[in-house]
């Protein structure tokens, strides 16, 4: 009897037949910015996500890639610091298995490109599984934009230590302060965010004009830089907008003068205002890079020129330099988590949501 239920069952699944849909799909819901074009849907920002909810065992998805990139997952929960799985992508065409042996019955499926836009851009082509797809659950309620720099792509967050050098498989964003702090007060978050860039100069000023203040216009990061982001025809609008920029402007021994740095960060600030509008806060935050930053971004902020625009500080003993610290210096994740817990309580006081008793991670 046992032998004949089994080949029964068997033989219904031969007989299934797997449903697919198109990656622009309204049942496939994207947090960042994202270029539809007919049915695919590309990226390039780290921390871009996917969420999909489906009735099956597994999921596919159908992509081409430029570059590589890493990608984390979860399955029927909202997305942790530890992530169920991750998968990298190949450059082409391709077919992933995000996920398979699930019980029979509904899922839901986050997926998270946890590299930045320099090491590489995705396509989605499509989505399969072996049952049918189901409509969008609840979005969430809150979103918080940041724009930043390595700090806040989780450069080297899974490092062993800070003479490390960097290794995409070890850059997460998801371990970053800005995905901790979305954890932490349950808002969906959208990074704008590249590795070296600046507000006047970058890293090491190797390239002076592709600053953070241009790149903040774009619908892509590295990738056909020439399509600027229309924040009108986007889905979501920002509870509050994070700032968190300057390390690199102030790196090798170098900063821009007061007057460059004043007006590109105002710049910056004016992009954000004809986004969004002036009741959206924004809060422009002072690495602990160095000592005189702090007066610059104070300077910015007060006197841009808009309102509803404030500032705060990392201070040098918010985290060590020894264990809060990855590749090549950048924070890990317990320094992320420190970082974290500096800016929390003023995202709180800005927006008016309350500051729960619980873990910051």
């Amino acid at each position: 009897m046992k032998r004949i239920l089994t080949l029964i069952l068997l033989l219904s699944c031969i007989g299934l037949e797997a449903a697919t849909i198109p990656g622009s799909d309204y049942k496939a819901v994207y947090v960042g910015r994202t270029l539809v074009e007919g049915n695919t849907v590309s990226f390039d920002w780290s921390g871009t996500t996917i969420r999909i909810r489906f009735n099956g065992t597994c999921l596919k998805l159908f992509c081409t890639q430029e570059g590589s990139d890493w990608f984390n997952v979860w399955v029927d929960k909202a997305p942790v610091a530890k992530e169920d799985s991750k998968f990298r992508t190949e450059p082409g065409e391709q077919t992933v298995t995000v996920c398979s042996g699930l019980r029979k019955g509904s899922h839901e499926v986050v997926i998270q490109k946890r590299t930045e836009g320099e090491q590489g851009c995705i396509t989605v082509n499509g989505f399969e599984t072996d049952g049918l797809f189901l409509a969008p659950g609840e979005p969430n309620l809150r979103n918080i934009e940041f724009i930043g720099d390595s700090y806040t792509c989780g450069y080297g967050t899974e490092s062993a230590g800070r003479e490390e050098p960097f290794r995409p498989e070890e850059e997460n964003c998801n371990l970053a302060y800005a995905e901790i702090i979305g954890r932490y007060f349950e808002a969906d978050v959208t990074l704008v965010s590249h590795s070296g860039r600046g507000i006047v100069r970058n890293y090491g000023d190797y390239d002076a004009s592709d600053t953070m203040t241009k790149k903040y216009s774009q619908v892509f990061d590295q990738h056909r830089q020439e399509i600027g982001w229309d924040a009108s025809e986007s889905e979501y609008t920002p509870d509050i907008v994070v700032i968190y920029l300057g390390t690199n402007d102030f790196s090798t021994g170098k900063q821009p003068s007061i007057e460059s740095w004043c007006s590109n960060y105002s710049a910056l600030i004016g992009k954000v205002r004809r986004n969004y509008g002036e009741l959206v806060p924004i809060l422009c935050v002072v690495s602990k890079a160095s000592p005189m930053m702090h007066e610059y971004v104070k300077t910015a902020a007060e006197g841009c020129g808009f309102a509803n625009v404030h500032w705060t500080s990392i201070q040098t003993d918010a985290h060590n330099d020894v264990s809060d610290l990855g590749a090549s210096w950048h924070p890990n994740y317990s320094g992320h988590r420190k970082v974290a817990s500096c800016m929390i309580p003023y995202i709180s006081t800005l927006t008016g949501w309350d500051m729960p008793f619980k873990a910051v991670e």
